[in-house]
């Protein structure tokens, strides 16, 4: 298979390795990409597991709590600027508030609803884009339910750049559930216990480690000595119980939780604008177009 430009610079976006070394890495693999980031990953040259790409769309994440019921949204903006809008800011509590009363299961669902007396809430968003004027969506949303003698935390980072929802069950310290979404979203985990890791994921790693040390030259003997000791370190990468807590570097999150007599049923994280590729506008071209139809 043929490697282009564009393979290269995903790859790249993906690990932070040169070109030439993206290059040969989808070279050996013959163009497939997860197959050349544990390439990268095996030769030493890039360590994926930090690397992504995100970054796109613009917009803010919000959080609602009601009682037992609590909910975390996404809604995007084509630009920052609309973003700190207030009418923006004001359609994000609307949708937040009718999403938390009706419940819908899905976008689709949601934006099929009425949020007033004949109008639905895709209306109601394009009447926003209308006043606004930028393109403005409904992209994702949880709901969340605990019991009286649980706890959500509620954190917002950068004003809703990144968003954090929590709960822990068996405390109602609301505290110390936003201590850990405060952590969960300066470290980003993505499971609560090793247990959520699937297999299969724990044996690709294992194979990843494994390749790792052997071209790191280390004796066969030790390797798997190695890898179990480096795959402790995986888990405490992508594990939130694990991972050493951030108000207090003598605590793993664990320990932070049991004190509280808690434990992490679940948790949302979301990024403003992860996943979505931001269009990359060439400014010049734009220019020159205009002058051309002129």
């Amino acid at each position: 298979m043929a490697v282009t430009a564009q393979m290269v610079k995903e790859l790249r976006e993906k690990t932070g390795a040169g070109m030439m070394d993206c290059k040969k890495a989808l070279t050996e693999t013959n163009g497939d990409i997860e197959k050349a980031i544990d390439f990268l990953r095996e030769k030493g040259i890039a360590n994926a597991a930090k690397k992504s790409d995100r970054i796109a769309a613009e917009g803010t994440t919000f959080i609602s709590v009601n009682g037992n019921d609590a909910i975390i949204l996404e809604v995007n903006s084509e630009t920052d600027f609309v973003a700190k809008n207030e009418g923006f800011q004001v359609l994000v509590k609307e949708l937040a508030d009718h999403l938390l009363t009706n419940k819908p299961a899905s976008v689709e669902e949601a934006t099929a609803q009425n949020i007033v007396e004949g109008t639905t809430v895709e209306a109601h968003i394009n009447a926003a884009i209308a006043k606004i004027g930028e393109k403005l969506s409904l992209r994702r949303f949880e709901i969340k339910t605990k019991t009286d003698n649980d706890a959500f935390g509620a954190y917002l980072h950068m004003g809703g750049r990144i968003g954090v929802l929590t709960v822990l069950e068996g405390t109602t310290e609301e505290a110390a559930a936003k201590d850990v979404a405060m952590h969960i979203a300066a470290l980003n985990p993505k499971y609560v216990s090793r247990d959520q890791v699937s297999q299969e994921e724990v044996e690709h790693e294992k194979e990843v480690l494994t390749q790792q040390a052997l071209n790191e030259g280390k004796p066969e003997k030790i390797v798997a000595k190695m890898v179990e000791g480096r795959l402790g370190k995986y888990f405490e990468d992508v594990c939130v119980l694990d991972q050493t807590f951030v108000k207090n570097p003598d605590q793993k999150v664990r320990q932070f939780v049991e004190s509280k007599g808690a434990t992490i049923r679940e948790f949302v994280r979301y990024e403003v604008g992860e996943g979505i590729e931001k269009r990359e506008d060439n400014f010049a071209e734009e220019v020159m177009n205009q002058v051309n139809k002129k």
